[in-house]
């Protein structure tokens, strides 16, 4: 209550309410400009030509702020060159992105990105890109390219720095094209302003890459088909723009969303018009257990040899790129779809996909740089032609300009705008839109050696442009750059270092844990690591007769816990169970529910226990009795359990050669597989089928095929065999086998017989292709018996070794400039027929980009002889 005083009028309640609100903002722009202070006291010294950057954190109300990020008064020294420099976030809470205000013009910059990530490249004042941006993962939050207007991001939709989760520092890219500019040696200070605020947004957008990456075209053929198809396994997306792209041999390309057997277009488009994002016409809702289904219909007439998914202009791509946008709490900003989950159902896509879409010959002739009009040209010509071309691919609008405009002003509503490519009369938008992120074919051949240097220089252009397209995507995206296997071991070059390697975490101390006999492993729902090891019992000559009846009964049970979970970051034991129920512990998994399922090959049994249950839950087979039917195992070796139907895998085993399925509640379904014949083992046929990898995302079951050295995979619902992975550098046997949600594949191998030179080693492998991306092997310790492996969604890698006792832990590890992301360049080496001679270093961040064709020869996929039979080991 405010008291009258003699002499001074008393407040009235507006009075109040406005002294209140001038103090409350007075003492939070106190406290805001003390943290400004002390933030600027760190902040590197601009140029004084820098006008602004005097004040780099401006407060804009109780929770927003405003955040100028500048270049620091450089002057380049040559065109095409690329500088970053970094800004730390100011505040240490989260904070979200909501506008962008650039500072550039196309007189002196050719366009900017601002990545956000953890730790920059550099800590200099600024430093030249090739060094690369960020060392951890990075995330683009902005494009600029000639003379963008202002990005407004539609109500709602913002991007998360800072906190837990988000990037502490913002990493500013800036391209000078021309430095024509600079000749009066002027200082450039370009830059952006960011708004930032502390409310939290409600819609983050993403993108989804549909792409198809074993296509073969023949030559000649009239009509060939590329399919590719997911089941989406997350929170409901909306889908408001697609865009296709192939190279010269594509005609149509088509997404779907099907739901119960129904086909909704997403969208369908020629690849030979002007590739750019276009609005979907009908927005469509994507949820859980829907498939994304997209087709790219090509034509090998004209070509006389196979063409290939590559990334030179004479290979070809099938790309089907979605945008969307999420609620928050569940949004992923980058997911991929690679595979063809069901092929049978693409006998039932509509018409319209099989049927291409006509375009004119001046379309064409935009679309791929009039070569047909260039044929007749000198060189000098070519190259001013190609410059010119280069020039109007990289006049783009503002990625985030885009996203604005089809997210619509009201965040309840996504604007619908029809566009017919060949109608002459195009809206403003619509022709906004078909400008952007548009690619053209700029391959030359100038076989003229003087005027080498000037065509590199313009494809560098062309090439480094291509990033900002490749690096839209954020750091838990799928990695498809892959490192490449060992000379002669696939179609890599010898000598080229990829992007992601696995190795041993040297200072985690699980290694020295002391263990008996590891049999399994896995990771729980929390990602805990759990151990099945056998204590003080162990599989020697003396545990079985030649019934495969146990004879060390007399020993009875297990008397220590079995069961370890683990830190998996510090190897801390959290909880142990398992004494006095297992005598000779083989696999062990966890279903989605956190229930573990072990089998005993003495007992030979199966187990589903609880997590913290001291009584099994299930039990299937009968104890201590081997047998081949409906109701006993021999000796099962591993259980996998689908996430989805609740069905149950079991591989049974060393005496029998068989998969089991049973209902969730342990009722048989049915079963495949047989003994190996004499000669090379026929599909479906097992020599103990070891271990099993349940891949869900494609409703297949793979398992390790121990003694015939191979991965065997098939269809879920049926057991028809899929198809086989083999390679001579496996060896003999294949112990195990796990699968991480992302295309990637782990196995690992056993020890060299007498006279053979396969080393034992970790293995991983492109699902998709089955080709070997990595190898890996211990540096504390050595492999003796890797028994099991199994990886996390952030490819972490544990193995556990029987006869070692020991358990390893390999992190994936990125050797890349760019940090994280989908490189296209590094992934097509992986495949047969591409060759990364040529431009390589002007890629290396990869994008859907022709480069130019070269020499290479397709190398012979792997193979191996099959092995002489001998008596399996136990373990």
């Amino acid at each position: 209550m405010l008291h009258h005083v003699s002499g001074v009028s008393p407040f009235s309640s507006l009075q109040c309410l406005i002294f209140f609100t001038i103090c409350l903002h007075i003492a939070f722009n106190t406290d805001f400009d003390i943290h400004v202070k002390l933030y600027k006291d760190t902040t590197r010294s601009l140029s004084s030509e820098c006008l602004g950057s005097d004040r780099p954190v401006i407060s804009l109300g109780l929770s927003d702020f405003a955040l100028d990020i500048r270049m620091p008064g450089v002057t380049p020294k040559q065109s095409d060159t690329y500088l970053c420099m970094s800004v730390p976030l100011p505040v240490d809470d989260e904070a979200y992105v909501v506008d962008f205000k650039p500072h550039a013009s196309m007189d002196t910059v050719h366009h900017m990105l601002l990545f956000g990530c953890n730790e920059p490249s550099s800590t200099e004042n600024y430093w030249d890109c090739d060094e690369g941006t960020c060392k951890d993962k990075s995330n683009i939050l902005y494009a600029w390219a000639r003379n963008a207007p202002p990005t407004r991001l539609p109500k709602g939709v913002g991007f998360r720095v800072g906190g837990e989760t988000g990037g502490r520092f913002f990493v500013l890219q800036v391209h000078y094209g021309d430095i024509s500019a600079f000749r009066d040696k002027h200082k450039d200070c370009s830059g952006v302003t960011l708004h930032l605020t502390h409310q939290k947004q409600p819609l983050i957008a993403g993108m989804y890459l549909m792409m198809s990456v074993n296509t073969v075209i023949p030559p000649g053929e009239k009509v060939v088909d590329a399919d590719i198809a997911c089941h989406y396994k997350r929170f409901p997306m909306h889908l408001f723009a697609y865009r296709v792209h192939t190279h010269r041999l594509g005609k149509v390309v088509s997404g779907y969303r099907v739901r119960n057997g129904q086909w909704t277009l997403i969208g369908r488009q020629s690849p030979q018009l002007p590739q750019a994002f276009y609005p979907v016409e009908h927005p469509v809702d994507v949820n859980y257990d829907d498939i994304l289904a997209a087709r790219c219909v090509f034509s090998g007439e004209g070509r006389t040899t196979e063409t290939r998914i590559g990334g030179t202009a004479n290979d070809e791509m099938c790309n089907f790129y979605i945008m969307y946008y999420m609620e928050a709490k569940h949004a992923v900003s980058y997911m991929t779809c690679t595979q063809n989950a069901n092929p049978e159902m693409f006998r039932n896509i509509p018409q319209e996909a099989n049927i291409p879409i006509p375009v004119k010959s001046d379309m064409l002739k935009v679309t791929h740089g009039h070569h047909e009009e260039t044929k007749g040209t000198d060189k000098s010509s070519l190259l001013q032609q190609a410059k010119k071309e280069e020039e109007e691919i990289l006049d783009q609008g503002d990625f985030y300009s885009l996203l604005s405009k089809l997210l619509g002003e009201r965040e309840d509503v996504v604007h619908v705008h029809k566009h017919n490519p060949t109608e002459k009369a195009e809206s403003d938008f619509v022709a906004e839109i078909a400008n952007v992120v548009q690619k053209k074919d700029l391959a030359r051949q100038i076989t003229n050696h003087d005027e080498r240097d000037n065509t590199i220089l313009v494809r560098d252009r062309i090439h480094k442009f291509h990033r900002l397209e490749s690096t839209l995507r954020p750091p838990e995206n799928r990695h498809f750059s892959l490192r490449q296997p060992k000379h002669g071991e696939g179609s890599w070059e010898k000598g080229h270092t990829g992007d992601f390697h696995i190795e041993e975490a040297v200072e985690w101390p699980g290694v020295d844990l002391k263990l008996g006999q590891v049999s399994g492993l896995a990771l729980d729902p929390e990602n805990n690591l759990v151990i099945f090891h056998r204590g003080d019992h162990v599989w020697d000559e003396n545990s079985f007769d030649s019934k495969f009846v146990y004879q060390q009964r007399g020993l009875g049970p297990i008397e220590q816990n079995t069961i370890l979970v683990l830190n998996p970051s510090n190897a801390k034991l959290l909880h142990s169970m398992g004494r006095s129920l297992f005598y000779l512990p083989h696999g062990l998994s966890i279903d989605k529910n956190g229930n573990y399922w072990v089998t005993d090959v003495a007992l030979h049994q199966v187990f589903k226990l609880g997590a913290h249950d001291k009584e099994p839950l299930l039990i299937l087979g009968v104890a201590l009795q081997p047998g081949s039917d409906r109701n006993h195992f021999c000796q099962p070796t591993d259980v996998a359990v689908d996430p989805i139907t609740g069905s149950i895998y079991i591989s049974d085993g060393y005496c029998n050669s068989r998969v089991i399925q049973f209902t969730p509640k342990g009722l048989y379904v049915m079963q495949w597989g047989e003994e190996t014949s004499l000669g090379r083992a026929r599909p479906g046929q097992f020599h103990i089928p070891h271990s099993l990898a349940l891949i869900p995302d494609f409703s297949q079951l793979c398992v390790a095929d121990r003694e015939n050295g191979r991965i065997q995979c098939f269809k879920l619902e049926t057991g028809e065999f899929i198809r086989e992975i083999k390679h001579k550098s496996f060896g003999r046997e294949l112990f195990a086998v796990s699968y991480v949600p992302g295309g990637f594949l782990f196995a690992v191998n056993g020890m060299p017989y007498p006279g053979e030179a396969e080393p034992v080693q970790g293995f991983v492998m492109n699902f998709s292709t089955g080709e070997i991306i990595d190898t890996f092997i211990p540096l504390r310790k050595n492999f003796e018996m890797p028994h099991d492996v199994v990886a996390s969604e952030d490819k972490t890698v544990f193995v556990g070794d029987v006869h070692a006792r020991a358990v390893w832990k390999f992190p994936f590890l990125s050797t890349g400039k760019g940090g994280g992301g989908l490189n296209l360049g590094n992934f097509f080496a992986s495949h047969k027929g591409y060759s990364r001679k040529g431009f390589d270093r002007l890629s290396t961040e990869g994008s859907d980009q022709e480069k130019d064709e070269d020499d290479g020869t397709d190398s012979e996929e792997e193979c191996s002889a099959p092995p002489p039979p001998s008596a399996p080991s136990s373990s």
